[in-house]
């Protein structure tokens, strides 16, 4: 492997409110490593802080570097049914370009319910 080539990886950030969980893969989706809060810290009220997510990326870009990893896209994924991705994503993030990393795009992939379940009442709506 010459020192000019690029291997390019996916990041996928699960961050909630309650846990922080990052992916690394390849770009054909073979697992390269996996660690969460929980494996970072034993407090548990500690699992989606920023800090712990600093830790996180830290460990990630070990396993990218020993694959030989030098750019990443990256995938951001948070609670359906909240206000978007927990407050760990942006850091872990932060801390991957400053270890070196190159990013070559950061995309929000969280789904969006729209319309939702059928509502009761039948056709005409609940008479009262």
């Amino acid at each position: 492997m010459t020192k000019d080539s690029e291997l390019t990886g996916i990041v996928y950030i699960y961050a909630s409110f309650n846990n922080t969980i990052a992916q690394l893969t390849d770009l054909a989706g073979n697992t390269i490593g996996r660690i969460s809060g929980g494996q970072i810290t034993k407090h548990s009220r500690l699992k989606a802080n920023p800090t712990i997510a600093m830790f996180i990326a830290k460990k990630l870009a070990e396993y990218a570097k020993d694959y030989g990893i030098n750019s990443l896209y990256v995938r951001i994924k948070g609670q359906t049914n909240s206000t978007g991705a927990g407050p760990g994503a942006n850091s872990i993030v932060k801390t991957l370009s400053k270890e070196g990393f190159k990013v070559i795009s950061i995309s929000e992939i969280t789904k969006v319910p729209r319309g939702g379940p059928k509502k009761k009442g039948g056709r005409r709506g609940r008479r009262v």
